[in-house]
């Protein structure tokens, strides 16, 4: 941070954290009860000549103050609080204003908004004994907060233990091949496997993301290597196919000139005209094509 520039105060909670929105109307509640209070005791004690009223009414007004403005909680739009009344379960309330009594009473606040969560990378051996590194995404909510919090200890911790899991397992059970082109079927059946556990614990699962794979060294170059083979194949065999076309084509124009013998005097014609397109190109006729065909039928008539 540059040493001119101020801190910028957090106004919004940490993702899955409660953030407090009642602080000021505590604080209004406590006063309109504490100050009237202990005006009222203060006057009833100089009124009746009691000097003991005057320390305990100020007392007795602060204790009330203070309790009455912990009874007041807020909950987020996003929040459902969850009520346990001498240890049961009470009741589930929210979003708005809570009431929630000190002493016999405790609230925890859920999330009900969509959270995410990283798998750390996992190290996992493939079907063909591949060893891989993988790691990943988990978009969840909380659709029952009842369940979340009365079933589970931790349910987010939980909820990442059990996708590292089940990553671990599906993706144990695919060859290298299968992780590196189907990853689309292997994400969705992770979040199928941790779907149906989450279920019990009041979670959804809304998808899992494998952000990526990494595999040792030697068998990147091993692929690599692999992947030019493939390619050097295939641009031999599409050679060889493209002189198997051409010799055809030859061919078929071989025959079409020995029917033709002005055929070949014509594409004798048109190779003078190629080359003699260019400056640097000299052509030089021995004899004229008239004679050559005179000598051969004077040679064919002997």
């Amino acid at each position: 941070m540059p040493y001119n520039q101020e801190p910028v105060e957090r106004t919004l909670a940490v993702p899955g954290q409660h953030q407090s929105l009642g602080g000021p109307l505590r604080s209004l509640i406590f006063i309109l009860i504490w100050l009237p209070g202990t005006a009222l005791s203060l006057s009833l004690a100089w009124a009746s000549q009691r000097p003991a009223l005057m320390a305990l009414g100020p007392l007795f007004f602060l204790l009330l103050a203070t309790y009455a403005s912990r009874v007041v909680r807020i909950a987020a739009q996003w929040e459902r609080g969850v009520i346990l009344r001498l240890g049961r379960f009470h009741g589930l309330k929210g979003p708005g204003l809570i009431l929630v009594f000190p002493v016999a009473d405790t609230v925890q606040f859920v999330d009900t908004r969509l959270l995410t969560m990283e798998i750390p990378h996992q190290q996992v051996i493939t079907r063909d004994n591949v060893p891989v590194n993988v790691d990943g995404v988990i978009f969840f909510t909380v659709q029952d907060p009842e369940k979340a919090i009365v079933t589970v200890q931790d349910y987010r911790y939980a909820i990442g233990q059990y996708s590292q899991a089940a990553l671990r397992d599906v993706i144990g059970s695919m060859a290298l091949d299968e992780l590196l082109s189907e990853r689309d079927e292997i994400q969705a059946k992770i979040a199928q496997v941790v779907e149906s556990r989450g279920q019990a614990w009041g979670i959804h699962v809304d998808s899992i993301r494998l952000l990526d794979i990494d595999m040792p060294e030697d068998l990147k170059r091993m692929m690599s290597r692999q992947a030019s083979a493939e390619r050097e194949k295939r641009a031999t065999i599409t050679k060889a196919e493209g002189d198997a076309a051409a010799a055809l084509n030859l061919a078929s124009a071989v025959q079409t000139m020995h029917a033709s013998p002005g055929a070949m005097q014509l594409r004798t014609l048109q190779t003078q005209d190629g080359l003699g397109a260019s400056s640097s190109n000299t052509v030089v006729m021995a004899l004229p094509l008239e004679l050559v065909n005179i000598i051969k039928k004077v040679r064919a008539t002997d």
